[in-house]
């Protein structure tokens, strides 16, 4: 029993949290979106499945709080479900005077708008978090200065001294050492370009960290980069640096660039025969990392709220039919030949969108259970 709140408390609750912070600004994005553009709303749900309690609000919609808290949806009048497919038949069946807001009915840019609204809400959310953060803690940094390069590293090899400075990685600007670290960190196995200051003379090269396995402090196995150097670090080397608040959007934006340029990569591994399928993860993987990340606490909790938050709105833009991307994509193509596809081919899509939704979501299970298995039992 105790075993079991446990559990519920340390990785269940985080989850859940996280999980609907992020679903409530995707969905409200389309909603305001919505709103905004005179589409009449049917239900706006947090979680699936049977209501718990609700309440109707002026303009009719029904805000609903469901049993199943994994997700959440907005859904139009019209709609035939949750997944915002549109019902043909749905302009014959209202109100003549419900016609004109109906989604299906608002014009092709309306609807792009509307689809759009619900990743960048992601994105904004992701952004606020990181720049509120940089703003209110700054951030601890050590020079980027190489102190010692191991023989024989591909550091050496590549021509890199004690004493460089290391001023930009893959054009990432490097403020601290730490940045260097996390930058080799996320390229395993992938070339990256490096500039640095020798005696005050600017070089550049690339080169190629070698990919290794590493655990973490919760026994992780995540998969590396590394090069072969080292900085030696004093309490009087690390600085804290505050950022002014024009000087913290351009560096936060540049962290949003990073993490999907760096996501976008791990992701292209898996098309070259780099990729590790045991680093790809599902809801008990992100549940489990939840409850791991808020055992350091709520300012590290939510910043895996916001870097979430940011994958989420990534992932929906995939032109996937069933996925915001995928509605996207038949909005475009109907904005290009100037009028929709037809039903039939939108219906074959959905099925087919749907199909890999599923098994991906099975696919992402029984990675998260299955080495989960293999681990504890070796």
């Amino acid at each position: 029993m105790f075993d079991f709140l446990f559990w519920l408390l340390s990785y269940l609750v985080p989850f859940l949290a996280v999980l609907t912070v992020i679903v409530f600004v995707h969905e409200m994005g389309h909603y305001l979106v919505a709103r905004w553009n005179g589409v009449a709303i049917q239900t706006f749900s947090v979680g699936f499945g049977r209501e718990l309690f609700g309440w109707n609000d002026r303009h009719g919609t029904r805000w609903r709080l469901s049993a199943i808290p994994l997700g959440g949806y907005v859904r139009f009048v019209g709609d035939m479900n949750p997944a915002s497919v549109p019902d043909p038949e749905a302009a014959r069946k209202v109100a003549p005077e419900l016609a004109p807001r109906l989604f299906i009915n608002k014009n092709v840019w309306q609807r792009i708008a509307i689809v759009l609204a619900g990743p960048v809400a992601n994105i904004l959310l992701t952004f606020l978090i990181l720049y509120a953060l940089l703003l209110g803690y700054g951030r601890y940094t050590l020079s980027p200065v190489v102190d010692s390069v191991i023989a024989g590293s591909v550091a050496e090899e590549a021509g890199i001294e004690a004493g460089d400075v290391i001023v930009s990685v893959d054009g990432y600007a490097v403020h601290g050492f730490e940045d260097f670290q996390r930058l080799v960190a996320t390229a395993p196995a992938r070339p990256v370009s490096i500039d640095l200051d020798r005696n005050g003379v600017r070089q550049s090269l690339t080169l190629t960290p070698e990919a290794v396995e590493t655990t973490d402090r919760f026994g992780n196995v995540q998969r590396i980069g590394r090069i072969g150097v080292s900085r030696n670090v004093e309490e009087a080397d690390v600085t804290l640096y505050r950022p002014g608040p024009v000087e913290a959007v351009s560096m936060t934006v540049e962290e949003i660039r990073f993490i999907v340029q760096r996501t976008a990569a791990f992701l292209g591994d898996f098309f070259v025969g780099r990729g590790d399928v045991e680093q790809i993860g599902g809801p008990v993987k992100v549940a489990k990392v939840s409850g791991q990340v808020a055992t350091l606490g709520i300012v590290a909790l939510i910043n895996l709220t916001a870097l979430l938050s940011l994958n989420i709105g990534i992932f929906n833009l995939l032109p996937v039919p069933m996925l915001d991307g995928g509605h996207l994509l038949y909005y475009l193509v109907e904005a290009v030949r100037g009028r929709p596809l037809s039903m039939r081919v939108q219906e074959i899509g959905f099925r087919f969108g749907f199909a890999l939704v599923v098994a991906l979501m099975v696919f992402t299970l029984f990675n998260d259970t299955i080495f989960a298995y293999l681990r504890a039992a070796g």
